[in-house]
């Protein structure tokens, strides 16, 4: 039996409505400002952003911020902003990148694959369904999870940017994210129709294969032809003076280096106090993923007290901290490069009831990760923090050189996860030892990959 909303709006409840707009003074003075001015604008909260200085008790150097340019790879260059560090160091570069675009391209093939993988695995289910219809409207994207992350530096290695630059396609990606897209759905039907048709598993898997072959080449006309040997060369020194070049890698020896088996010691934590999520509890996202064969996913979910005292123990300990979170709220990129929900009073300016917890802002669809950066420092006053240094990558032409920073308060609405050491997690090691409760693919705690 179909249902429809009952209870429409009545000619009184026109005339009540516009009686109280016009008996309200404040109303009226907001129309005549709104007419002209940006509803933030209006909403700033002035006393708040003078409170908030770019100023860090704790402030881990760190490299130039780097730009994503029109693409959604930030949590590909948050995570080599974590290890290029790591060779920095070692080489005394002042400036250095791993190539983004290596990853994006091995990436974008192994989510191809995976992406036909998950059509075959449910091809019997009705198109109408969730699941299929999910998988199909989702396709293969730019965005990703730290675990994705270390599936493609383990399955390929990682190269020096210069090596694998960017190309015209790898910094502006929707054309590029559309016909790939385009493809993988006509393939989806080629395979589901094989599938209904009852064909050999052998004939099948010579299709994907074509499919595959076909994806390759177009990937590599996007991001050029991925280098199987290279010369790692630059200048290093506090002046630049020491001149170094290192003949014969290839991206695996290259990884084994410089980075080893590093990426093996880190973990994700989140904080989502949902009713579904318990805490100290290990989670998976199902068909959620890039690399076939890989480990699945996994998130340890824990209260924000011990979420954050996590994150300030491994920047007391001199290491930054790859993490994701809601940008899209309450934010000023333009002048302050500052995330603060006291920043703009809505609730002052529009006169409605705007509160939700951050519960609320998950189960309602309110807010979910869409961006992954990096925590470089932290200010802390009476050993509690006040505001967070962020190392973005959205580039570097504004005052703060491409860093940003965010209030505490935001941070406890709007960080949902983060990467840790395994060597600070020794009280959860318990936790590990579960087996993690699998959530439904279009859950939040899976949205960076989206």
């Amino acid at each position: 039996m179909n249902q429809f909303p009952k209870g429409g709006i009545s000619a009184a409840d026109l005339k009540k409505f516009a009686k109280a707009y016009a008996d309200s003074p404040n109303a009226r003075l907001l129309t005549n400002a709104l007419y002209k001015v940006p509803l933030a604008t209006l909403a700033t909260n002035g006393t708040e952003l003078s409170q908030q200085n770019f100023v860090f008790s704790i402030d881990i150097k760190t490299l130039p911020s780097t730009n994503q340019k029109q693409s959604g790879r930030c949590w590909l260059f948050a995570a080599c902003n974590v290890l290029r560090e790591i060779i920095a160091k070692e080489k005394e570069l002042n400036d250095f990148e791993l190539s983004q675009s290596w990853l994006a391209f091995w990436d974008k093939f192994e989510r191809a694959n995976y992406f036909l993988e998950s059509i075959l695995a449910t091809a019997q289910i009705p198109l109408e369904d969730r699941l299929p219809a999910f998988l199909l409207s989702t396709g293969v994207t730019d965005g990703g999870q730290w675990d994705m992350f270390v599936n493609i530096v383990r399955k390929y290695g990682i190269v020096p940017k210069d090596v694998f630059p960017e190309t015209a396609q790898s910094s502006s990606t929707r054309p590029m994210n559309e016909i790939l897209n385009q493809n993988l759905i006509h393939n989806a039907f080629v395979l589901r129709e094989m599938v209904a048709k009852k064909a050999s598993a052998k004939a099948i898997a010579t299709a994907k294969s074509s499919m595959l072959s076909r994806i390759y080449t177009f990937l590599t006309t996007c991001y050029g032809v991925p280098p199987t040997t290279f010369a790692f060369e630059g200048r290093g020194g506090k002046d630049g003076s020491k001149y170094f070049r290192e003949e014969g890698y290839t991206p695996i020896t290259f990884r084994d280096k410089y980075i080893g088996n590093l990426l093996n010691d880190y973990v994700s934590i989140i904080n989502s106090p949902t009713e579904d999520k318990p805490f100290h509890k290990l989670y998976t996202v199902d068909f959620l993923g890039n690399v076939a064969d890989a480990a699945p996913i996994q998130y340890l979910n824990l209260p924000m007290d011990e979420f954050k005292d996590l994150i300030l123990t491994q920047l007391r300990s001199g290491e930054i901290v790859w993490f994701g979170s809601d940008s899209r709220k309450y934010g000023d990129r333009t002048e302050k490069r500052l995330w603060d929900d006291a920043m703009y009073d809505y609730e002052l300016t529009s006169g409605l009831d705007l509160s939700l917890t951050k519960a609320q802002q998950l189960d309602g669809h309110y807010s979910v990760m869409c961006h992954a950066m990096v925590l470089t420092g932290v200010n802390l006053v009476d050993n509690k923090p006040t505001r967070w240094k962020i190392e973005n990558s959205w580039g570097k032409e504004d005052p703060n050189k491409g860093y940003y920073y965010a209030s505490d308060s935001w941070f406890d609405k709007f960080v949902y996860q983060a990467v840790i050491h395994k060597k600070h997690l020794a009280a959860y090691a318990k936790c590990f030892k579960q087996k993690p409760i699998l959530l439904k693919p279009w859950d939040p705690m899976g949205t960076l990959a989206d």
